[in-house]
């Protein structure tokens, strides 16, 4: 339809970049690329955190699951949930600020992950790649320490950001017509078009160029939510003054 759209639809996780430096004004045009997402009542929850340290940067790779691009990537950065400068502002205006709440935790987060996708289309508009890095949170509070993160801050998801030395093909995305519903959700014909698009993701694994695989779509989501998903996160959270109420 355009140049947005078909940038948009063409997006790929990149996961081996060359060896070639972004400048740090190319960085900053993208966090402020991220600062102009949307945000919930003017609220701006979101803090970054550019990590160059290589020593930092090995620890988070090994925190992260062994995921070595979090080392070697050009750029790599820290998306957090931050709701302590809020504090500040009401302690700057003598007010009692009411923390805790499961409404701050989700407005934090979607902030967060608007910031980020904004961040990842400006890169991607640059002919950089990126990929995302949620396994930051398997180790979420050895991270936080590393970070010296503070109570009412976590870290949601990292991201790698570099020029790409691959070029790997686009993932099959869910059916339309299982996304898009009108006027009420109607799954009644779901069962078969996600049958339908298990065939596809098949396809798509079995011809790809590596990782070759031969599963769709339904099996590997079964196979995940079998098992518990980090369910260290609730108590972090909530040691760092999230979900109280």
């Amino acid at each position: 339809m355009n140049s947005t759209i078909d940038l948009l639809k063409s997006h790929r996780s990149i996961r081996v970049f060359k060896d070639q430096p972004i400048a740090q004004e190319t960085i900053n045009e993208l966090v402020e690329a991220g600062q102009a997402a949307a945000t919930s009542s003017f609220i701006q929850a979101c803090t970054v955190i550019q990590v160059n340290d290589p020593e930092k940067r090995q620890q988070l790779a090994t925190m992260a699951g062994g995921q070595s691009y979090v080392e070697t990537a050009p750029t790599f950065l820290v998306f957090c949930a931050d709701m302590k400068r809020h504090q500040l502002a009401c302690e700057m205006n003598d007010a009692q600020m009411q923390s805790g709440f499961t409404e701050q935790f989700i407005t934090a987060t979607v902030d967060c992950g608007l910031f980020a996708q904004n961040v990842a289309i400006a890169a991607e508009s640059l002919d950089l790649g990126i990929v995302y890095i949620g396994g930051l949170r398997n180790k979420i509070a050895d991270v936080s320490k590393l970070l010296d993160l503070p109570d009412l801050v976590y870290p949601v998801f990292g991201m790698c950001i570099g020029v790409p030395d691959q070029n790997p093909e686009v993932k099959p995305r869910l059916p339309l017509s299982v996304v898009l519903k009108q006027d009420s959700y109607d799954d009644t014909k779901d069962r078969e078009r996600l049958a339908d698009y298990d065939s596809h993701v098949k396809t798509y694994y079995q011809s790809r160029g590596s990782n070759l695989k031969e599963t769709g779509w339904t099996d590997q989501i079964s196979g995940m939510l079998v098992k518990e998903a980090r369910p260290h996160m609730l108590p972090f959270l909530q040691e760092r003054g999230f979900i109280k109420r």
